[in-house]
């Protein structure tokens, strides 16, 4: 059979030169590719974090229930990027209520129950405010917090009736601080309000604005 004959040097070195071409041209490729993707993540990272705008709201007659929403807000603006109203149930506005990515409600126990003036609050987001049918507090994070005179006088029924009104709104409830929520005893061996059950707020504070944080991060994707 006839044998090919050897290339040249010309073909040789002009092969030698589109290799080196084509490495170049990959080369300055990939470092492009690079830069834009740098450039990209540079970006994302200078955005600033949505802000998130938590109310919490309460009743007080002797000023217990006052001091656990104070440490609630307290614990909730430890997280950063966070916003928090304190206002009393009475004074809560239709735009406090619906610009808010979280609520968090407190109470005093009477006769094992809200008292009524946080039951009219409930009532008002309807009568007053409007949020059906369209369930406008739907996907709203919900937290409750009481205080009680006695150990066993009915926080925890307490708090599950707030939890239970926000449940039917289509709020995410947490707990914190405690299983249901904070909650502090009155009377007794502790009257008023100890460090232990203003820590139990902050916890509940601090859960609400970690859990509204992620869930608006997460819905912002």
């Amino acid at each position: 059979c006839a044998l090919m004959p050897a290339p040249s040097e010309s073909m040789l070195s002009a092969h030698i030169s589109t290799l080196r071409l084509r490495s170049i041209g990959v080369l300055f490729l990939c470092t492009l590719l690079l830069i834009l993707n740098m450039g990209s993540g540079e970006t994302f990272a200078d955005e600033p974090a949505q802000l998130v705008k938590i109310l919490v709201t309460y009743h007080s007659l002797s000023g217990n229930t006052e001091r656990m929403a104070e440490a609630v807000v307290e614990g909730a603006k430890s997280v950063p990027g966070v916003e928090v109203l304190l206002k009393r149930v009475g004074q809560v506005t239709a735009e406090d209520l619906f610009s808010a990515d979280a609520v968090v409600v407190g109470s005093p126990v009477y006769w094992s129950n809200m008292s009524g003036e946080v039951k009219t609050f409930f009532d008002n987001w309807q009568f007053k405010f409007g949020v059906f049918p369209e369930f406008k507090m739907k996907n709203k994070v919900g937290a409750a917090f009481v205080t009680g005179a006695q150990i066993a006088g009915g926080k925890e029924v307490t708090m599950l009736t707030i939890l239970a009104a926000m449940l039917g709104n289509q709020m995410i409830v947490v707990g914190g601080g405690g299983a249901f929520g904070a909650s502090a005893t009155t009377e007794g061996d502790s009257p008023g309000i100890d460090n232990k059950e203003l820590a139990e707020a902050k916890a509940l504070g601090l859960r609400v604005a970690e859990v509204a944080r992620r869930f608006k991060a997460g819905s912002a994707q």
